[in-house]
């Protein structure tokens, strides 16, 4: 019965993102004038279903920490490769409900088009939202690109199946490349030089750095108070 119940969650998930990335728009629909930018993180208690997911928004300009909100809960949707956003977005969502304006750009630690099925977190978030959205992974989920050079700013396209899903970009010389794709309402062209823009220093943009920094500093004082 309860593999029953889980094949069926997973499967209504399932014809959500194919429903849901339909309404995905690749081209710029960004303000004219981008004030704040977001990094948005989930961290978990060890060995435990336990979370908490942080937005911490930041300056556009100066990169400067603006603010700080969080959500602890538990998460409710299963550890499934490729339905990851259903384990994240809720609690995601919760924290962003605590922000008196929403920020005019977000840029999630994961995919957006570079996905499987063309739906990673960025896309969900941007879709749910209707915020502008950039899917920034550390990692390749999937498709191949072609041998970069070592300057910081240089790219290949990451391509699956002969599609564009995203571009690997050098943000930092030397260091390995982060993997960009379009969320929601942000071109892919747009998205990387957001990124570059916000990599200033680091190979990750300031908003992940921040937004790890935010839930492992909310997790660690949460524990200490169980």
């Amino acid at each position: 019965m309860m593999n029953e119940l889980l094949n069926k969650q997973l499967q209504t998930a399932e014809l959500q993102q194919q429903h849901l990335r339909q309404l995905v728009r690749a081209q710029d629909e960004l303000p004219d004038n981008v004030k704040t930018v977001a990094g948005v993180d989930v961290a978990y208690e060890k060995d435990s279903n336990r979370l908490v997911a942080a937005v911490v928004v930041l300056d556009a300009t100066s990169l400067a920490v603006e603010q700080v909100v969080s959500h602890y809960g538990e998460a409710t949707f299963p550890y499934v490769p490729g339905l990851f956003s259903f384990r994240e977005l809720p609690a995601i969502l919760l924290a962003l409900e605590k922000l008196p304006l929403q920020p005019d750009l977000i840029i999630c630690d994961g995919q957006g088009l570079a996905h499987p099925r063309r739906f990673g977190l960025a896309c969900h978030l941007g879709v749910v939202t209707g915020i502008p959205t950039i899917g920034c992974a550390k990692t390749r989920l999937l498709g191949e690109y072609g041998p970069l050079a070592a300057s910081r700013g240089s790219y290949e396209s990451l391509v699956d199946n002969g599609e564009v899903i995203g571009r690997a970009i050098r943000t930092q010389t030397g260091k390995n490349p982060v993997f960009v794709s379009i969320g929601h309402k942000v071109s892919l062209d747009t998205a990387a030089d957001w990124v570059l823009r916000l990599a200033p220093t680091y190979r990750l943009p300031e908003t992940t750095r921040a937004a790890d920094h935010a839930v492992k500093t909310l997790l660690k004082l949460h524990s200490l108070k169980i």
